[in-house]
């Protein structure tokens, strides 16, 4: 339990209130990660599949800020379940604090919000019913125009300073990202920028994948990994992104 609590501190932005979801018959291996969002990660033992009905399930709006009209909601992706759903409770709150200066944006970009200068954050998590255990963590923020042409340069220069790793720490829980590598991956934004790591702690590893993109003033940040294998790796399907930004666009 300390070791998935630890890893609670690795990936803590919204993972999904539906990753059990994403198959009832997903193997108990015990040492799947419970990220900040999971109510019933995939692979806990007797976590339930969430339904579109569940409580915390996204509706989708037709109403309401231009943010809420962006972000995905029940319904808009077939074969995923997506939930609105806030944090576990016992997920550490705040900002990881990276080790290494140069490596703070990718700290950051795991926290609460993508960085300090987001206006507002709201969070989904999106769980795959076509591939067991595939979790994806997505969140849109608005800023001013400026500070998210900043932030996407500076999470660029932290990939390619932190190829070897850093350590961050968030409510005394500490734990790396090792092998940070920049990734290839086609999107309609602006701008983006999308690496791969595997983020470790007390003996449990994780392979992860995130995906920044800028569209104007709006920062999308998707994050993968697979909470029933957490050693296979993931990435975030193209699908989703295509769909996250398609919401966006037309919300602008």
């Amino acid at each position: 339990m300390k070791a998935r609590a630890t890893m609670v501190a690795l990936v803590p932005a919204l993972v999904l209130a539906a990753a059990g979801c994403s198959s009832t018959d997903a193997p108990a291996t015990g040492k799947a990660p419970d990220p900040k969002g999971s109510a019933a990660a995939s692979g806990a033992p007797g976590a339930p599949a969430a339904s579109p009905g569940s409580t915390g399930s996204a509706a989708p709006k037709t109403g309401g800020s231009r943010l809420e009209r962006s972000v995905l909601a029940q319904g808009d992706l077939a074969g995923y379940q997506i939930s609105a759903q806030g944090k576990n409770p016992g997920a550490p709150d705040g900002q990881p604090q990276a080790d290494k200066k140069a490596c703070q944006p990718l700290a950051d970009i795991m926290g609460d919000k993508p960085d300090p200068a987001a206006r507002e954050t709201l969070n989904r998590g999106i769980g795959s019913q076509k591939q067991v255990g595939l979790a994806v963590s997505a969140s849109v923020s608005s800023y001013a125009e400026s500070d998210a042409k900043a932030l996407i340069a500076r999470l660029r220069a932290a990939v390619a300073a932190c190829g070897t790793g850093f350590s961050a720490t968030v409510e005394k829980q500490t734990g790396s990202y090792r092998d940070v590598r920049a990734a290839d991956y086609r999107t309609s934004g602006d701008e983006s920028v999308s690496w791969t790591t595997t983020a470790a702690a007390q003996g449990v590893s994780a392979q992860v994948h995130l995906v920044v993109v800028r569209e104007g003033d709006t920062v999308v940040r998707l994050m993968a990994l697979n909470v029933a294998a957490v050693q296979q790796k993931a990435q975030v399907p193209q699908e989703v992104t295509d769909k996250q930004l398609e919401k966006v666009q037309k919300a602008g």
